[in-house]
């Protein structure tokens, strides 16, 4: 398995693998972040207009899918970001 620093090699080594990589986390972003405030906000108005009934009826457990999506989300821009920090460093040298 792959270190950190041995998977930030790995992209050093293969500049287009890691553009590839760049493209897909940077779409993976934007479809795990799609519409999510508006979720967020429908999913906190049941639970204050509903309160226990609105847990009981799966507002919890959506709640819990969507800061799922959010960590998901947070961990695909990190991705992205170290891939364009590795192809700028690799460009300017």
């Amino acid at each position: 398995m792959l270190t950190i620093s041995g998977f930030i090699g790995w992209l050093r080594r293969h500049r287009i693998a890691c553009f590839g990589v760049m493209v897909l986390s940077f779409v993976a972003f934007g479809l795990l972040t799609l519409d999510l405030v508006r979720l967020v906000s429908a999913n906190a108005a049941l639970l204050s207009s509903y309160g226990w009934q609105g847990l009981q009826d799966g507002g919890l457990r959506q709640l819990v899918e969507l800061i799922g999506s959010t960590l998901a989300a947070m961990a695909a821009w990190l991705l992205f970001k170290v891939c364009e920090t590795v192809l700028v460093q690799s460009w300017t040298r």
